[in-house]
């Protein structure tokens, strides 16, 4: 499906693609979508934009995702918004949404400290990419549901991408915005049956693999929909969420010059949070201000430290760094309290007829949980042996970070190799580059990454074009 700016003619379509840069999008969650909307509104010269994505639905990616739509987002509106430079876009969008004022009229006359749920989020990105759109005469965009198995480079520095349709074209520039990566969530053994796993528990069970955001909304989704039985949640590391503050919680940080070694680190933060706390503010408030940090820290850090907080911190830090509402921590907490929901820490195994095996941390024992049903709520990392990423690896456009968690990037999203060059016109957006960049994940800092990488493309393209 091809789609030209909104007030253009389709006759001239096909001999403006051929006439002006081709980019490619490959992947249509939030990453792509906002990489999408940067393009329009910065690269003010013509183009054609192709979005790859097998999912024929436009959604908010892996790390939002969730069986319902109503899920509540764990960020607050003032962190959300898809425009640079302008953190009350989405606010704004809120106030002019005369169903969702109606809905929540204790938040008038502004929204920016609440949290929304996900289909919110969802319609605004989707309408501010539709609007920058329809401000374009200039462009076509094409929508491919094919999946995208390939990437190698063709004469003349072009890119070539390779999927179930012979006839793809010629890409001056290729943006991966593949999220977490390709590892497809439906590709997983099935639930449990219940047939033979009824017969040897006593009450219904459930087992919940997660430790994230998305293992609470399923417990909570859960309940909601009457679930009475037994809940286990199986975490590698035993760390849940923890809740964001009932106030703004505004980004402090100490001005002192950081420590360099890992082990100082962490007491340097432990410490500063403990001050906050015994000055009336919140150890949220100065992780918010560590982001701001997170990236030289995470630069200056040999690389035995960066194994080392993988390890050994990394749970620690997602915990304290992706937080629930208040609201939602307080039912996790009831929940932990009544025992309804219990906590086990330890390395979930293979699936068998009436259970999962389980190893506990600090055992070499496996043991059957008996369950009727076991949801996955884990985010799937990036599958490096994905013949994507192989394909890159084999064609020495892209290498793995130094902890495989992704691909090596620069802060723009631009993979570079061992001698620390880059292939011009190739781009990984998003939580792809994790590895390189602590909380790419995050909606603040992909949408300035999106943007960033808008500019440079721009400027490759049409160097005397200024960037709006």
């Amino acid at each position: 499906m091809t789609v030209q700016g909104l007030f253009s003619a389709r006759a001239n379509a096909a001999a403006q693609i051929s006439a002006v840069p081709r980019i490619a999008i490959v992947g249509r969650g939030f990453s792509g979508m906002m990489t999408a909307i940067a393009l329009m509104k910065t690269v003010r010269a013509p183009f054609h934009l192709q979005l790859f994505d097998p999912n024929s639905s436009v959604s908010g990616g892996q790390a939002l995702a969730s069986a319902r739509a109503s899920t509540i987002l764990n960020t607050r509106v003032r962190d959300l918004s898809v425009a640079v430079g302008d953190s009350d876009d989405f606010n704004d969008w809120l106030c002019t949404n005369a169903a969702f004022r109606a809905a929540v009229p204790a938040a008038i006359p502004g929204f920016r400290q609440i949290f929304v749920p996900k289909d919110i989020f969802s319609d605004y990105v989707y309408q501010r990419f539709s609007e920058a759109l329809a401000a374009r005469r200039d462009i076509t965009v094409q929508v491919c549901n094919d999946p995208v198995v390939a990437i190698r480079r063709s004469h003349g520095n072009r890119f070539l991408l390779e999927s179930a349709n012979p006839a793809n074209p010629l890409f001056d520039t290729v943006i991966l915005a593949t999220g977490y990566g390709l590892s497809d969530p439906h590709a997983e053994a099935p639930e449990v049956s219940p047939v033979r796993a009824q017969r040897l528990v006593a009450r219904p069970h459930a087992v919940l693999l997660g430790s994230g955001i998305r293992v609470v909304d399923q417990l909570l989704q859960l309940r909601d929909s009457g679930y009475a039985g037994q809940v286990t949640i199986i975490s590698r590391r035993g760390f849940l969420p923890q809740s964001h503050t009932p106030n703004s919680a505004d980004p402090v940080f100490p001005a002192e010059a950081l420590p360099e070694s890992l082990p100082d680190i962490v007491r340097f933060i432990r410490q500063a949070c403990r001050e906050a706390e015994e000055e009336g503010r919140s150890w949220q408030s100065v992780m918010n201000g560590l982001r701001k940090h997170a990236r030289s820290l995470w630069r200056s850090l040999p690389a035995r430290d960066k194994h080392q907080f993988n390890r050994h911190l990394r749970a620690i830090y997602d915990s304290h760094r992706n937080r629930l509402p208040e609201a939602m921590h307080l039912r996790l907490q009831r929940e932990l309290a009544e025992g309804r929901t219990v906590l086990r820490r330890g390395r979930a195994g293979r699936r068998g007829l009436s259970g999962l095996f389980f190893t506990p941390a600090g055992s070499s024992v496996e043991e059957v949980i008996y369950a009727e049903r076991i949801i996955d709520c884990r985010c799937q990392a990036p599958d490096l042996s994905a013949p994507l990423m192989q394909s890159l690896f084999s064609s020495g456009l892209a290498m793995p970070d130094e902890l495989s968690l992704g691909l090596a990037v620069t802060a723009l999203g631009e993979p570079f190799l061992e001698d620390g060059s880059t292939v011009a016109g190739l781009f990984a957006v998003g939580p792809l580059g994790l590895g390189s960049l602590p909380d790419i994940d995050l909606v603040p800092e992909i949408v300035s990454q999106a943007y960033a990488a808008a500019e440079r493309i721009g400027e490759r393209f049409y160097p005397q074009v200024r960037a709006v």
